[in-house]
C-alpha cells in the first residue's frame, strides 16, 4: 500500500547466489526511485524468504495458501502498488528462485505495474524478454523500458563489486523506467480515491 501520497513499490531482488551483485544494484535503484520523490522502495531479498519448491497443494490461482510462509509472501506482495526486480542473467535465463518466488502467487500480481532491470556481462536482455512473458502471464503490467546494466568481462572474472561509476552510464534508464512506472500508478491510484 502507499505510504502517505508517495505509492510503494517492492524490489525484489532475484538473486541468492553467494558473491552476488544485487544488492549493490538494488541499493542504487531504490535510492532512485526515492530521490524521485514520486516512488517509496522497499527491497525484497529473496535469500530471506523460505519458499520451498511444491509444497503447496493448490494452484496459487486458487489463493487457499496452506503454508504461513506463503501466506506472509502473499500479504507481502499483495501490500505492494507494483514492482522492481533487479535480475543477474544466468546462461541466458533468470534465476530459479527468481522463478519460484514469482510462481508461489497469482492474484496478488494482477494488474500492477513493473520495472524490469537486468544485469550481466552482455547486459540481461535475454532474461528481461523472458521476465516480460512471465510478467504476461501474471497479468502484471511491465513498463516499456528494461534497463540492461553491463557489467565488464574484467569485473566479472576478478569478482570486484559494483561501484556507483560502474552504474552511472545505465542512470538514465533506469529512471526512465521508473517515471513509465509513476505514470501506470497514477491513474491506478485516481480510480482507488
Amino acid at each position: 500500500m502507499s505510504t502517505g501520497e508517495r505509492p510503494t513499490i517492492l524490489l525484489i531482488m532475484g538473486s541468492v547466489r553467494a558473491g552476488r551483485r544485487s544488492p549493490q544494484i538494488a541499493e542504487w535503484v531504490c535510492s532512485l526511485a526515492d530521490r524521485s520523490g514520486k516512488l517509496a522502495c522497499e527491497i525484497v531479498d529473496l535469500k530471506e524468504w523460505y519458499l520451498p519448491f511444491g509444497d503447496e497443494p493448490g494452484i496459487p490461482a486458487k489463493g487457499a495458501y496452506m503454508q504461513d510462509h506463503t501466506r506472509a509472501w502473499s500479504a507481502k506482495v499483495a501490500g505492494a502498488d507494483g514492482f522492481v526486480i533487479v535480475s543477474p542473467q544466468y546462461n541466458w535465463g533468470y534465476p530459479a528462485v527468481l522463478k519460484n518466488a514469482l510462481d508461489h502467487l497469482y492474484e496478488e500480481w494482477g494488474g500492477k505495474p513493473l520495472v524490469i532491470v537486468t544485469y550481466g556481462g552482455h547486459g540481461g536482455g535475454k532474461c528481461a524478454e523472458q521476465l516480460r512473458q512471465i510478467a504476461g502471464g501474471l497479468k502484471l503490467r511491465p513498463v516499456d523500458t528494461m534497463p540492461a546494466i553491463t557489467v565488464a568481462r574484467e569485473a566479472i572474472e576478478n569478482d570486484t563489486p559494483q561501484s556507483l561509476e560502474d552504474l552511472q552510464p545505465f542512470e538514465a534508464s533506469v529512471l526512465q523506467a521508473l517515471a513509465e512506472m509513476s505514470d501506470l500508478l497514477v491513474p491506478a491510484r485516481s480510480a482507488t480515491a
